[in-house]
């Protein structure tokens, strides 16, 4: 075990779950997502952040020229909209947000900058008194302060800019390694994924150095989100899975979000065998989910992160990524019982169940999801795929009716939905339309391995009839 990990307490990206939500369903986000907003807002002194998602002419979260200002805007010619560095990623797609989600106060902002500004002179007085007085470990304390201040207020430029500089004067391994998972945690909430894969890689290289298993644990969760992010669901699986049992990354995620996400990568991507093995039967994952057959019970409404492992069917995920159990405890319990269903009737063989639960889970947990909104249509039509996949290969021809009954779907849908992913080569089957059958076609083995090899050996004669060509050239040249 390594030292506790320092840098952990900002940015808190419950708040950017609390943001997602509010823009993408902000009518039903009032009641929860706007107080918390703006309750973090103020505690935190959140002046930069404030400014960039509710400022009436540049606020992500409010169209040109418009707001609720309390100091009436002069008319005048509505300028373009900035994209802005810092929030420009923040909202859940480039479809308008309405105006006015989150009311802007000129007073409030002016009364927020000035404390931060108050602060920073604070930062600095100390920084001084310690390069006079004390050595560089008080400096360093400094610097810290300013860098997890520009975190917490919600300035990602100068928070990353800070950070660096600490980086760069730190010794200890485990304090670089925590400064960088630090700015993987900025680049997440701020959902800037170029950045966040620099980042993972450089934490990596760290790691692999001389971390300790502490953080290399941590890392593994975060590199899982990042792929999760980025759509690489067969990399994430392995990471999130693996993380379930030695999990401590709680400023990440809440355990029950990253077994929700692990439970999705796996479904995804794993094959039957490790699907039963790694998702169907894993002890930690049956905690949370249940056995998709039993239901909530009532008595067990107010559930909290400690005893969700005891509620079948329903625990704590309202808010994903929150890390706080006080706010867990007081955020209402989710259902989850779609998503047990969708693995059980996946591994089970009921189709008709999987196809009604993936519905399910897409209008409760990906498009509520701030890391699984942007992929939904891909998961969906993804997990289709699996499900025919897995069906026709039980086969070898099968009625056109019998199979769209089998998926509770129509023949006309079944018929288009299977003819894309025919045409793309990721089912091998026809469809015989007069007489109602779909017949799979699986390449033999023996065939495709002496296809292969043709192929190969001719990639390889063309690149070495090129190289000889090449090196004749340069032989002719020096005679």
């Amino acid at each position: 075990m390594g030292s506790d990990p320092q840098f952990a307490k900002y940015p808190d990206l419950t708040l950017a779950q609390h943001i997602f939500t509010l823009a993408n369903t902000p009518q039903s986000a009032q009641p929860t997502s706007l107080p918390y907003l703006q309750n973090a807002i103020k505690e935190h002194k959140m002046a930069p952040l404030y400014r960039h998602l509710a400022h009436p002419a540049e606020g992500v979260l409010n169209t040109v020229g418009e707001g609720s200002a309390q100091t009436a805007i002069p008319p005048q010619k509505a300028p373009s909209r900035r994209a802005s560095l810092v929030s420009s990623n923040l909202l859940p797609s480039k479809r308008p947000v309405p105006s006015g989600i989150l009311p802007w106060d000129e007073a409030l902002y002016e009364e927020l900058k000035a404390d931060n500004e108050r602060e920073l002179e604070g930062f600095q007085k100390e920084e001084e008194e310690a390069e006079e007085k004390a050595g560089e470990t008080e400096v360093q304390a400094a610097r810290s302060k300013r860098a997890e201040f520009w975190a917490r207020v919600g300035d990602k430029d100068k928070a990353i800019t800070a950070y660096e500089t600490v980086f760069d004067k730190t010794g200890p391994l485990g304090t670089k390694i925590d400064i960088v998972l630090a700015m993987i945690r900025i680049g997440l909430f701020f959902n800037d994924k170029a950045f966040v894969k620099k980042q993972v890689d450089r934490a990596s290289i760290l790691v692999e150095s001389g971390g300790d298993w502490d953080r290399r644990n941590r890392l593994k969760a975060y590199k899982g989100l990042h792929l999760l992010t980025v759509r690489s669901y067969n990399l994430a699986a392995p990471l999130l899975l693996d993380s379930l049992s030695t999990f401590t990354s709680y400023e990440l995620c809440s355990y029950s979000s990253l077994v929700v996400y692990a439970v999705l990568a796996g479904a995804l991507s794993l094959k039957r065998v490790d699907f039963k093995a790694k998702v169907v039967d894993a002890p930690e994952i049956k905690a949370i989910l249940g056995s998709g057959d039993e239901k909530p019970d009532e008595e067990m409404k107010d559930v909290s992160a400690s005893t969700a492992e005891r509620a079948a069917g329903i625990v704590n995920v309202a808010a994903l990524g929150s890390s706080s159990a006080v706010e867990q405890q007081t955020e209402s319990p989710v259902d989850v019982s779609s998503l047990a269903r969708l693995v059980n009737s996946l591994y089970g063989g009921d189709y008709r169940s999987f196809f009604l639960s993936l519905a399910t889970v897409e209008e409760n947990f990906l498009t509520q999801d701030r890391y699984l909104y942007e992929h939904r249509a891909w998961f969906v039509r993804e997990m289709r795929l699996r499900g025919y996949q897995q069906l026709l290969q039980s086969y070898r021809v099968v009625g056109l009716t019998t199979m769209a009954q089998a998926f509770g779907v129509s023949v006309d849908f079944l018929d288009r939905d299977l003819a894309k992913f025919i045409a793309a080569g990721r089912v091998s089957c026809t469809i015989d339309r007069v007489q109602g059958t779909i017949e799979t076609t699986r390449p033999d083995d023996k065939n495709k391995q002496y296809a292969d090899v043709v192929k190969q050996g001719d990639a390889l004669i063309t690149k070495l009839q090129k190289y000889g060509q090449a090196v004749r050239l340069r032989g002719s040249e020096r005679a």
